[in-house]
């Protein structure tokens, strides 16, 4: 069993429960996880947005977890298994890396929820590389 990537699993469902901790903590869990004021708001007004988003991204999440658990060797191959976690990894690293550009040309906008889960998407996106790169003769 791949180690990597099953951390990576791990660390993907982890951020799904958070999301699904969000929706059923209310405005009061989207302001504090850095949602952004129109989803608190949408989420106050009892609109179905922030509830829908935010469900799509949590059951990704754990979608990208079932893979991590398939590539680790955890349960039978999924489809897809290789370009998919080729995928996974390439959007963790990417969203993590995003906040160089972001740090260079507009630093204001740069607010403490950007570069704390933009460092979180690049420490999955790590472990999900180490993992695929251990990995990769087997698929």
């Amino acid at each position: 069993m791949n180690a990597a990537l099953l951390l990576a699993a791990c660390l993907s469902a982890i951020a799904g429960l958070l999301h699904v901790g969000i929706i059923l903590g209310g405005p009061r869990w989207y302001r504090l996880f850095g949602a952004g004021e129109r989803m608190a708001r949408g989420a106050e007004a009892g609109r179905a947005f922030p509830t829908v988003i935010t469900t799509a991204i949590a059951a990704m999440l754990f979608v990208w977890a079932a893979y991590g658990l398939s590539g680790a060797g955890a349960i039978q191959p999924l489809p897809f298994l290789k370009p998919a976690l080729c995928a996974i990894t390439a959007v963790y690293l990417l969203r993590g890396l995003a906040l160089i550009p972001l740090m260079t040309f507009a630093r204001s906008k740069a607010t403490p929820f950007l570069v704390w889960s933009s460092m979180v998407c690049l420490g999955y996106g790590t472990f999900h590389l180490i993992g695929l790169m251990q990995v990769w003769n087997r698929f």
